[in-house]
């Protein structure tokens, strides 16, 4: 076979079954004749014709071609040549068949993580002797500590910009006392809980993913392991527990903070003196307002332990991986809650509270 004239990658390759027929010779020996300028097209070119005769069983010799490109060619292994590219259902289904697997591997990941943390729960019900409560005592004093100034700062903010919103409107009616309702209601039943709640999954869900996924890196988790110690009871369960017990309580100070920006809108824009403010808010809000908020909060505390302590030990054992994981555990955690805020929603609705 001759080969000659210029290869260049932009210009058309025969194909090699184009170019001999089922009866070729045994043998195929590659020679030049007149061969110009040629660059990684005529390698190539090579390298499918020596896959080709191997193949098809047949010898394949180039040592009438430059040096150079037998060089070129022996860097390459005949393995190395690459296959056609699948079609395009092929490559869709494997797309589906990987991202299938790829739920259903979280999903399991995620039911086996909550199974064992129902039992650890139930493990420190029947023996609370054994629950590492100091550690929960620091996580709780941690969870407020991180979480105050925020809290503090945006719930404030939300009762300021809810009353400004309201006494616009409420004003062309003569009814700004209203303004008292409106804040105290969407403050205690939704807005002082929701607010709490993103904040604390940005802050100590992230914080939990990031410990325990830094702690997964040095192996730590595994050191646990290997001596018999349960690391979700270990590690887990006190964190879930202190972030559990600290959303209603983070979620009431929200509260207070939304009313006292109401009231100093009212005192500041609309002349209504923060007595009279607060006993509008007391004849409105009621102790089942209050209560029905704060009691959701500990299903978003919940959700956010879990969804950073899940994040957090599980993840890759690497910077990058600890990085994803604290990013998931803010969305999952942000996620879950409003999830559990649209299904107390539906519930509070059929219950009529």
């Amino acid at each position: 076979m001759q080969i000659g004239g210029d290869w260049r990658l932009n210009e058309p390759v025969p194909a090699w079954a184009g170019v001999f027929g089922k009866e070729a010779a045994a043998n195929v020996r590659v020679v030049p004749e007149n061969l110009g300028q040629w660059d990684t097209s005529l390698v190539l070119f090579l390298v499918h014709g020596r896959a080709w005769c191997a193949a098809s069983k047949k010898e394949f010799h180039t040592e009438a071609m430059p040096e150079n490109l037998q060089a070129l060619l022996r860097q390459v292994p005949v393995s190395s040549v690459t296959k056609p590219p699948p079609k395009a259902a092929v490559r869709l289904r494997d797309l589906a068949a990987s991202t299938g697997e790829k739920w259903a591997h979280h999903a399991g990941q995620n039911v086996s993580f909550l199974g064992e943390c129902t039992l650890g729960f139930i493990g420190v019900a029947k023996h609370p002797c054994r629950f590492r409560w100091l550690d929960c005592l620091v996580e709780m004093q941690q969870c407020w500590g991180s979480s105050l100034p925020m809290v503090s700062l945006v719930s404030f903010l939300v009762g300021v910009i809810l009353a400004f919103q309201s006494a616009i409107q409420l004003q062309q009616f003569g009814a700004a006392i209203y303004v008292a309702d409106l804040v105290g209601l969407s403050v205690v039943r939704e807005l002082g809980p929701m607010m709490a709640a993103f904040i604390v999954a940005g802050g100590t869900g992230a914080r939990f993913a990031a410990q325990l996924g830094n702690m997964r890196v040095d192996e730590e988790v595994d050191a646990l392991e290997t001596v018999g110690i349960s690391s979700v009871n270990f590690l887990a369960l006190p964190r879930l527990l202190a972030v559990t017990v600290m959303m209603p309580i983070l979620a009431l100070y929200a509260n207070v903070l939304g009313v006292l920006g109401g009231m100093f809108v009212s005192a500041t824009m609309l002349n209504i003196p923060a007595s009279a403010y607060w006993i509008e808010t007391q004849n409105r809000v009621g102790f089942s307002d209050v209560s029905s908020g704060l009691f959701k909060c500990l299903f978003f505390g919940l959700a956010i332990g879990l969804a950073g302590c899940l994040r957090g030990m599980k993840c890759e054992r690497s910077a990058a991986g600890v990085g994803t994981a604290t990013s998931s555990a803010v969305v999952t955690g942000i996620m879950l809650v409003v999830l559990a805020d649209a299904l107390f929603a539906v519930i509070y609705n059929v219950l009529g509270v």
